[in-house]
């Protein structure tokens, strides 16, 4: 047998084989992501044989087209959490760090691991989207944060407490109406220093104009809301550029937030599994397409732990000898964002405490305990995912019976 190991990095990759005993059978070899460079990477694979298996780390974009171009040559391949190859250590004590080194460690594991090793399977290109456009969608919500933070920071100067005199929710289009309305009236002094009627008749055209209800007691609220401020920044051009930019680069940010959810919104409906968690308890429309982008397909998950593991909910085992630790914090080693969206799923079973759901009477029963709010979360966290895993994989099986059924 042949555990060819691969060292990836941006743009090339370091390769070389071992057989048992660690003889070499393919010297370290530098090839380039290219047609070229991966095609000669497969010939020189193919040549080693039938047996041969191919271990890689998973390391962030640069692995995937390695992998996918090798598993449409036929070759086996298997991509590993690159924790597994630390861990392993590579039978020296000595810390070496080249290329060379690396990919005689990556072997090395595929051969004391080879009756472990999982075949990759490329993962759905709509799959791939929907995790790709959720990723962006969480970069772009920690702008969306700090930017709004930045401008109520900024209007507290200007016109305290603006942003809490507005209750609307944001549209479709991701507009929120108290940032348009700071965008046109961006300082107190705008209002306080003409009569109430001017500005009523002001804010009745600007709610027309800008397509939002106006109602007359509400014009009025902001009229007082405006008399009697100190500010620390005066009325001038200065300061109007600050809070109007500020204003229109949130604006824009959360429209691009809008046009990702909806694009997420879109990828997810188009997989089978989409009405079945929508239909789980606490899965908004804005948790689903998350919650399906960050765990992909159940079906590479062997069993309801492998899911949990993956989260990092579960917890971590500390025994040696006579010590057997009863409160141990969870791994934390799988997906923070999917970490993110599960809380925000139990924070609703917590809020709408539904008796009837079995995700809640678990919650429930561990709080009842008197175990710690993070604890009970986090075991509720790991209950849902079971759920999840049983009821999507039971939903995928059902698919691809009927799809085999009518091809």
């Amino acid at each position: 047998m042949n555990a060819v190991g691969i060292d990836v990095s941006k743009g090339k990759s370091m390769m070389m084989a071992l057989q048992p005993m660690n003889q070499v059978v393919l010297k370290p070899r530098e090839y380039f992501h290219t047609k070229a460079g991966l095609g000669q990477m497969a010939h020189d694979i193919l040549r080693l044989g039938e047996e041969t298996r191919v271990i890689m780390e998973a390391t962030g974009r640069y692995h995937e087209p390695v992998a996918a171009a090798l598993h449409e040559y036929g070759i086996r391949v298997t991509v590993m959490n690159p924790l597994f190859i630390k861990q392993s250590g590579g039978g020296s004590i000595r810390k070496v760090k080249t290329d060379k080194a690396d990919a005689r460690k990556i072997a090395k594991y595929g051969l004391d691991n080879w009756m472990d090793l999982r075949e990759y399977t490329p993962v759905e290109a709509i799959r791939e989207q929907l995790k790709l456009v959720s990723r962006q969608f969480n970069l772009y919500m920690k702008n969306v944060v700090a930017l709004q933070n930045n401008l109520i920071s900024l209007t507290d100067k200007v016109f305290p407490g603006v942003n809490e005199m507005f209750s609307s929710k944001d549209r479709t289009d991701g507009s929120q109406k108290w940032v348009d309305f700071i965008t046109t009236f961006w300082h107190c002094e705008c209002i306080a220093l003409v009569s109430e009627a001017v500005f009523t008749e002001r804010y009745r055209k600007w709610c027309k104009r800008k397509g939002y209800h106006f109602s007359g007691s509400k014009a009025a609220e902001l009229y007082i809301g405006s008399i009697g401020h100190i500010t620390t920044l005066p009325k001038n051009r200065n300061t109007k550029l600050i809070i109007t930019t500020a204003a229109k680069e949130l604006a824009a940010a959360k429209a691009t937030l809008a046009v990702l959810r909806a694009e997420m919104d879109r990828l997810a409906r188009q997989l089978p599994e989409y009405d079945t968690v929508r239909a789980m308890y606490g899965v908004g429309e804005k948790t689903a397409p998350q919650l399906m982008a960050e765990i992909g397909d159940v079906r590479r998950f062997p069993r309801r732990s492998s899911i949990v593991s993956f989260a990092g909910v579960d917890p971590a085992v500390d025994e040696s000898g006579k010590h057997i630790s009863k409160s141990n914090p969870t791994t934390k080693r799988g997906s923070p964002h999917l970490r993110k969206t599960l809380y925000q799923i139990v924070c609703t079973y917590l809020k709408k405490s539904p008796a009837d759901e079995p995700v809640y009477q678990f919650l429930d029963k561990k709080r009842a305990e008197g175990k710690p709010y993070f604890v009970y979360m986090t075991a509720a966290q790991n209950k849902f995912l079971r759920i999840y895993y049983a009821r999507v994989k039971e939903r995928l099986l059902a698919a691809s019976v009927q799809e085999s059924s009518e091809s």
